[in-house]
């Protein structure tokens, strides 16, 4: 995994800080991605048996 932010060496230059925030950017995209597909399957579900439920 990369450094996080403000846990990167001093010696590292623009281009390489640079890449690790793109790489982190990308990281918390795809953990974004996740847990919308996590949030949206219970409510999907609720949603199909509240409209199986006809009385």
């Amino acid at each position: 995994m990369t450094a996080r932010a403000g846990q990167t060496t001093s010696s590292a230059g623009p281009d390489e800080r640079i890449r690790q925030l793109e790489a982190r950017v990308a990281e918390l995209e795809a953990s974004e991605r996740k847990l919308a597909t996590e949030r949206d399957i219970p409510r999907k579900a609720a949603k199909y048996f509240a409209g199986e439920t006809n009385w």
